[in-house]
C-alpha cells in the first residue's frame, strides 16, 4: 500500500488531469483508453471496429485520452478512484514503475500469452534487462525506435551519414541561408529519447542494469555536447520550438516543408512522411560514435489488476487478436510502427513488402542495435522530472554539459 501511494503521488507530480468518467459497461464490454491522433488513431479505431464486428461475445469501447503523458495522468487519477479502465497502453519507461506498484495484471496465466512469438527486441523479454525472467506485464503494441529521415533530392540514398562526424559535415554542407528562407541541415526534438540514443552510441548507459543512475557518465556529456556544437558552433541544427510532442510535430513539418534537410524522429512517422513529402524520403539508421545504438520506444498494452474479471477476459481476447499476424501486419504497414511478431515479419518478407518499401526494412533491421532498458521503477521519474527539463536549457543556453548532468545525477539519486 505504501508503494502504491508513492506511485500515485509521484505520478501526480508529473502532471494531472481529470480522468474521463466511465459509463457503466455491459457484460462482455471492456474499456480501452488510448493515446495519439491522426492516421494512427484512424487505424486503431478501424481495427477495434473490425474486432467488435467479427464476433459477438466481446466489445471494446475505445476512448481517446490525449498524448502519452496526459493519458498516464488520467490513468493515475482513475487508479486512485478505483475507476481505471481494464485496458490502456503505456510508454516503455513507465512499465516497471506500474508493475512494481502492483497496479498491473500479470498476463502469464492467460491462454497463449507466452507462445505468441513476439519480436524479441520490442517485447518485454528483450526491451528490458532480464525482461524474460519477470512476470509478463505488457504486450507490445505501437513499438518504435528513433530513425533518420533524409530529403532524397538533397542527400540521395547513397549519402546517409554513418558516424557523428559524417553527420556534422553533411548538416553543415546542407545548411543554406538565402532569400527564400532558412534551410537547416539537421533537426531533432531536444528530448530524452534521442539523447538516450546518443548516449548509447557514445558507449554509455543512462541507468545501469543494477538500477544505478549514471546518465551515461562521459558518454552522456559527449552526447549533449554534440547538440551544443551543432547549434552554436556549426549553426547547422535548428532546435525546434515547443516541448514534448509539439517539438516532434514541428520537426516533421520543417522536414516536409523543406526547412530541414534531414531529421531524427520516430519510425512511427514513416508512413505519414512518405505520404506527405513532395520529395523522396530516405530512411537510414542513426549514425554511430563508438557503436550503433538506439533505444526502443512506443508503448505496451497493459491490463489493470483492479478491473473486474469479465472485463479482463474481454481485454485479453482483444489483445490476443491484435497480436495475430494479420492485425500486426496491418498496424505496421498502415502506420510505420514495427511489426510486433516474428510471423508478421516473415509474411511481410515473403510477400515482397520490404522490397517495395525499403524504408520499412531499414526500420526493422535497426532493431539489431536496440539497447535494452533497465527494469528500474525510477526510470520514468528520471526521464520526466530529472533529465527532460534540463536538456532544452542546456542546449539552447550552451550550459556546461558536465555540470548539468552532475546536477541531474544528484537529483536522480534522491529518494522520490
Amino acid at each position: 500500500m505504501i508503494r502504491r501511494r508513492a506511485l500515485l503521488a509521484a505520478l501526480a507530480a508529473l502532471g494531472g488531469a481529470p480522468a474521463c468518467s466511465q459509463r457503466r459497461l455491459a457484460p462482455g464490454e471492456v474499456a480501452l483508453w488510448f493515446s495519439y491522433g491522426g492516421k494512427n488513431r484512424e487505424v486503431l479505431l478501424d481495427l477495434v471496429r473490425r474486432f467488435n464486428e467479427g464476433q459477438r461475445r466481446y466489445r471494446v469501447i475505445p476512448t481517446y485520452q490525449g498524448d502519452y503523458f496526459e493519458a498516464l495522468a488520467k490513468v493515475r487519477t482513475a487508479l486512485a478512484a478505483g475507476l481505471a479502465p481494464a485496458l490502456t497502453h503505456v510508454v516503455g519507461e513507465v512499465l516497471p514503475y506500474l508493475a512494481d506498484a502492483g497496479t498491473l495484471e500479470p498476463l502469464d496465466g492467460y491462454e497463449g500469452a507466452r507462445q505468441i512469438g513476439f519480436v524479441r527486441a520490442i517485447a518485454q523479454e528483450g526491451s528490458y534487462h532480464e525482461g524474460d525472467r519477470r512476470l509478463l506485464w505488457g504486450i507490445p503494441f505501437n513499438r518504435s525506435t528513433p530513425i533518420m529521415y533524409l530529403n532524397g533530392n538533397l542527400c540521395g540514398p547513397a549519402r546517409p551519414p554513418s558516424t557523428w562526424e559524417e553527420m556534422r559535415a553533411l548538416a553543415k554542407e546542407l545548411t543554406a541561408r538565402g532569400e527564400g528562407g532558412m534551410r537547416w541541415g539537421y533537426e531533432v526534438p531536444i528530448s530524452w529519447w534521442f539523447w538516450v540514443a546518443m548516449v548509447g552510441q557514445a558507449g554509455g548507459t543512462v541507468v545501469e542494469p543494477s538500477g544505478e543512475v549514471t546518465l551515461g557518465g562521459e558518454a552522456g556529456e559527449k552526447a549533449l555536447r554534440l547538440w551544443q556544437r551543432m547549434v552554436h558552433e556549426d549553426r547547422s541544427m535548428r532546435p525546434p520550438p515547443g516541448r514534448d510532442y509539439n517539438a516532434w510535430q514541428v520537426t516533421n513539418q520543417d522536414f516536409l516543408a523543406g526547412r530541414a534537410a534531414f531529421i531524427w524522429t520516430s519510425t512511427a512517422f514513416l508512413r505519414y512522411l512518405e505520404e506527405n513529402a513532395q520529395f523522396p524520403v530516405v530512411a537510414a539508421p542513426l549514425p554511430r560514435e563508438v557503436r550503433a545504438a538506439v533505444p526502443t520506444g512506443g508503448t505496451f498494452f497493459v491490463m489493470m489488476r483492479q478491473a473486474p474479471q469479465g472485463e479482463k477476459e474481454a481485454g485479453w481476447a482483444f489483445l490476443r487478436w491484435m497480436s495475430e499476424p494479420e492485425q500486426a501486419m496491418e498496424w505496421a504497414t498502415r502506420t510505420g510502427y514495427l511489426p510486433v511478431t516474428e510471423e508478421a515479419v516473415r509474411r511481410l518478407s515473403a510477400a515482397g513488402f520490404y522490397e517495395k518499401h525499403p524504408n520499412d526494412r531499414v526500420a526493422y533491421d535497426q532493431l539489431a542495435a536496440a539497447q535494452p532498458w533497465p527494469w528500474a521503477p525510477t526510470l520514468f521519474r528520471v526521464q520526466r522530472q530529472v533529465v527532460e527539463p534540463r536538456l532544452e536549457a542546456a542546449v539552447l543556453r550552451n550550459q556546461d554539459a558536465a555540470r548539468v548532468l552532475a546536477e541531474a545525477r544528484a537529483e536522480a539519486r534522491k529518494e522520490p
